[in-house]
């Protein structure tokens, strides 16, 4: 076929009609091409900025799902401590609480230490009160349950009981 009969319009009764000219305005897909990928830039810095964050909680949770462990072993530890000092059960437990003190070290947790400190309800959960020879007004006392600490984070509250007031 030549190239004039390629390019030969149609019969007549064959073509189809030109489009009419819309009153409604062509999208502009390039604008809103422009638009969706700086949504996307922003999603995804928001997201980079985000993740250590989401990192460092979901590690607060597991650690502090192991703390009623640390405690039950600790009062076990104490038990076998106070009777059976030179055992296997004895070694075996301070071996424990050696490999959870290197955990709480690589991890940044701290215990608390909030005997005698004013009570701070960040930091403190009080469950009473109680009356102790040299200790000031609203202080802690008694100290129920360890507090830890996750880098500058609050992992758990201390459980306390507060120093009364003195009549």
């Amino acid at each position: 076929m030549s190239d004039e009969a390629k390019t030969a319009p149609a019969a007549e009764g064959s073509a189809a009609p030109a489009p009419a000219p819309s009153a409604e305005p062509t999208p502009d897909y390039y604008a809103q091409l422009l638009k969706l990928k700086a949504e996307f830039e922003n999603y995804r810095k928001r997201v980079d900025r985000d993740r250590p964050e989401w990192l460092k909680t979901g590690r607060a949770e597991v650690l502090a799902k192991l703390l009623p462990l640390y405690d039950l072993l600790g009062h076990a530890h104490a038990e076998v401590k106070s009777g059976h000092a030179d055992t296997p059960l004895a070694r075996g437990l301070e071996a424990i609480f050696r490999e959870f003190d290197k955990l709480f070290r690589e991890e940044k947790i701290a215990a608390m230490e909030p005997l005698g400190k004013a009570f701070d309800p960040h930091y403190h959960e009080a469950l009473g009160f109680v009356d102790r020879p040299g200790f000031e007004e609203g202080a802690v006392a008694d100290v129920l349950q360890a507090g830890y600490l996750l880098e500058d984070r609050v992992l758990r509250a201390a459980r306390v009981r507060l120093q009364k007031k003195s009549n």
